[in-house]
């Protein structure tokens, strides 16, 4: 990656957190580095966006008072050289299948970056979860040494290999460090959804029972899949497309054709 290449990094677990400095100091190595990202932790925002945020200056950059979509936008239109690449990450948490798509704050990051026509990388860590709750988990600049790998190696290398000219970002997810370097997995996002809700009163609860299967003997999702592979220890990289897009639906013409003629009969 050459020295002068411009990266703009961002995330939604707050400019603070210690996955966006282990991304930093990776990239910083090899290019230059400009952090817009969330003064506080904004997961599972989605692409939510502000009419108006407040920004302060920080020794990364600049902390916005907003959503990972406030600060792409920000980002490439105001506050930073305009980029190469848009780095998001890296998360604390896998973000994994389709239906994380829209709900991640990291890759709407991404997916805002796409609508610029700027390439754009979103990295998530795994963090495999036992009997302590998610939220104190404490992890180390060490324990994103696997993310911070390949993310520094797809960003010195997927814009000149032309991996954008068929992606518009690449989602990855990477299994905590366990020795030797884990191999790189080309794959698909899971179509695994298992939410449900229960009542009590005047309370739902929502629950998410993807979650509730994720050992390697038994996971249900097949081969090439996003969960399937960063489970059994390999990275998983799955090329996106933004924005979405449908095929042509003779079917959908037929009643669009007919809609005017409803009243006619």
């Amino acid at each position: 990656m050459s020295d002068d290449r411009e990266i703009l990094l961002t995330n939604d677990d707050g400019i603070d957190s210690t996955g966006i400095r282990a991304l930093y100091d990776a990239l910083s190595e090899h290019a230059n580095v400009t952090v817009v990202a969330p003064a506080d932790d904004r997961s599972a925002c989605g692409r939510s966006l502000s009419h108006e945020v407040e920004v302060d200056e920080h020794e990364l950059g600049f902390a916005v008072h907003g959503t990972p979509a406030d600060c792409v936008v920000a980002g490439l239109a105001e506050l930073g050289p305009y980029p190469d690449l848009v780095v998001a990450g890296c998360n604390k948490g896998a973000n994994l299948g389709e239906y994380v798509l829209g709900r991640s704050g990291t890759i709407s990051a991404a997916v805002e970056a796409a609508f610029f026509d700027v390439p754009a990388i979103a990295t998530s860590l795994y963090v495999p979860v036992d009997d302590t709750p998610f939220a104190e988990i404490e992890l180390t600049p060490a324990d994103y040494a696997e993310a911070t790998r390949v993310t520094t190696y797809l960003a010195e290398r997927a814009l000149d290999a032309g991996v954008f000219e068929h992606a518009a970002y690449l989602n990855v997810n990477v299994p905590l460090p366990d020795g030797e370097p884990a191999p790189i997995e080309i794959t698909r996002p899971s179509k695994r959804y298992e939410m449900d809700a229960e009542r009590d009163g005047g309370h739902v609860s929502l629950h998410d029972r993807v979650w509730d299967d994720m050992t390697p003997d038994s996971l249900p999702d097949p081969a090439g899949t996003d969960r399937r592979a960063v489970v059994e220890g390999r990275i998983s990289v799955s090329p996106l497309t933004a924005p979405h897009s449908t095929n042509h639906h003779e079917a959908l013409d037929s009643l669009a054709d007919a809609y005017l003629e409803r009243d006619r009969c």
